[in-house]
């Protein structure tokens, strides 16, 4: 059965100041797939993802949802697109001034026009799913970092969203806290969720992704099989990247 294409990328390309930052990518996502971003510093791993969902805008070429094409929406029209691409940050973006449970309702009330209530509900199940129930009424500044990043992703689940995009979600995290939330990710990669990860846990790329986006100067080498990267790299740049990180 042929695969449906959910995400398209046509001739991507980004400049800041006559510096090349992402230079004319193309590439698609189908659903169900769980793409690892890597590449090292500076390859613009993270301004490719923020492009996505048009948090930064490109200089030319296209991004094409479902259809949409992404840089030619008015803002409103995006913020409704936007809700079927979760995010999740590397630093969190929880609102330190609201509980945990409110941290994932308010969009929930505010943007589905959902009754508290219900709203509260899909919080909880959600909050049991990233193995937090006890904590629904906790502060984010009585949370370690890896439950914060948990809340994230469980705030990024509650708008249902088609795709989620993850932006070096482990790299703030120790060691104990980086197992919380790959396990988290691994079980959303399990029920079938359609995820871009830009990240540095060469573990999760190999076991978990099963296509693998290389960058490198703004250039993308995409390997269908994450294990033909890991494998048979095929550049050099590829091939000194690995030895660096493994």
């Amino acid at each position: 059965m042929k695969q449906m294409t959910i995400l398209t990328l046509e001739k991507l390309h980004k400049e800041y100041q006559d510096r090349v930052i992402l230079e004319s990518i193309s590439a698609k996502v189908t659903a169900g797939d769980v793409i690892a971003i890597l590449g090292a510093s500076g390859a613009g791993k993270s301004t490719l993802l923020r492009e996505l969902n048009m948090l930064e805008r490109p200089t030319s070429g296209h991004v094409i949802f479902e259809g949409q094409y992404l840089e030619a929406l008015k803002d409103k029209e995006l913020d409704q697109v936007r809700q079927d691409i979760g995010m999740v940050f590397q630093s969190f973006n929880l609102f330190p001034n609201m509980t945990v449970i409110d941290n994932i309702t308010l969009a929930l009330v505010k943007l589905k026009g959902q009754a508290k209530g219900q709203a509260e509900k899909t919080a909880n199940q959600l909050l049991a799913k990233v193995g937090l129930s006890d904590f629904a009424g906790v502060y984010p500044a009585s949370l370690s970092g890896g439950q914060k990043q948990r809340v994230a992703i469980a705030r990024a689940l509650a708008m249902e969203p088609k795709i989620m995009l993850f932006d070096e979600p482990t790299s703030a995290l120790d060691p104990q806290m980086v197992k919380e939330v790959l396990k988290t990710m691994q079980s959303l990669a399990d029920e079938g969720m359609t995820m871009l990860v830009v990240t540095h846990e060469l573990g999760f790329a190999r076991e978990v992704a099963n296509k693998v986006w290389f960058m490198a100067d703004g250039q993308i080498d995409i390997y269908q099989q994450s294990a033909d990267f890991f494998e048979r790299p095929r550049s050099l740049k590829a091939q000194q990247f690995l030895a660096t990180m493994m």
